[in-house]
């Protein structure tokens, strides 16, 4: 870290959210089944946790399966939630190791008792931890999350506990399912794609955005460092002009 701050003079950013894009179409670069691609892809998760806790940054945040991702093969999703069942529980371990913490972001209505099992022994076990932060976003869709914050004051309003007028962004972000951590500073998206695909849009408004050609199997520390050094070169105004 120490390095990457004074030889480079980086600035690193606090919360960095991914999406982890290509997987499928690096596998089958590589003549292998779609799933091949996912299974190497989670192995690159786990490597980029060690890579972000020492440059320093405080939130990592990975969407690994959407609201939409659901319209796949059944081969494929079942293969994507048998990695999820493996990843949460052997994350237990190693985050209680390296000092982590872990939570769980998306509707869990639709998952399986046993997945939504581990995802709270996850988040139990690792609470306490006052490392890195590290979120993983499944059966997640950020219209979903924003329109089930506004059902919730929807209802203290039918309860007459709040005034239509009084709602703030505040309040909207405090039901959203990312009420502890702040918004990212950076989203990295691989694979050369440029869209969203409905991630974290209340909580991107003002993130630099960094897309990259390289699919998520082949991302690395120096990977992540390319887009440490472009997010180093944007001027972050937040709506505001500088002056002269």
């Amino acid at each position: 870290m120490d390095y990457y701050n004074k030889e480079l003079d980086l600035k690193i950013p606090a919360h960095v959210a991914v999406i982890l894009d290509g997987n499928g179409r690096w596998a089958k670069a590589k003549h292998m089944p779609r799933t091949y691609g996912h299974l190497q892809g989670s192995k690159v998760v786990e490597k980029m946790l060690y890579t972000v806790d020492e440059l320093g940054v405080k939130y990592f945040t990975v969407y690994a399966f959407s609201t939409e991702n659901w319209k796949r093969s059944d081969e494929e999703v079942g293969t994507l939630m048998n990695i999820l069942r493996t990843y949460l529980k052997d994350c237990v371990k190693k985050s209680m190791k390296n000092n982590v913490r872990c939570r769980v972001i998306g509707r869990r209505d639709e998952l399986s008792d046993d997945i939504n099992e581990a995802i709270d022994n996850l988040e139990e076990q690792t609470k306490d931890n006052t490392g890195l932060t590290f979120t993983i976003a499944i059966n997640y869709g950020g219209r979903d999350e924003i329109t089930r914050a506004v059902r919730k004051l929807a209802d203290k309003v039918k309860l007459g506990e709040l005034k239509p007028e009084d709602i703030t962004e505040d309040m909207i972000s405090a039901n959203l399912d990312t009420n502890y951590m702040p918004d990212p500073d950076l989203l990295i998206r691989t694979s050369g794609e440029q869209r969203l695909s409905n991630y974290l849009p209340w909580q991107l408004a003002y993130t630099e955005f960094y897309f990259t050609d390289c699919y998520w199997p082949d991302f690395n520390k120096d990977e992540l460092v390319k887009a440490f050094i472009k997010y180093n070169k944007r001027e972050r105004r937040f709506g505001g002009v500088k002056e002269d």
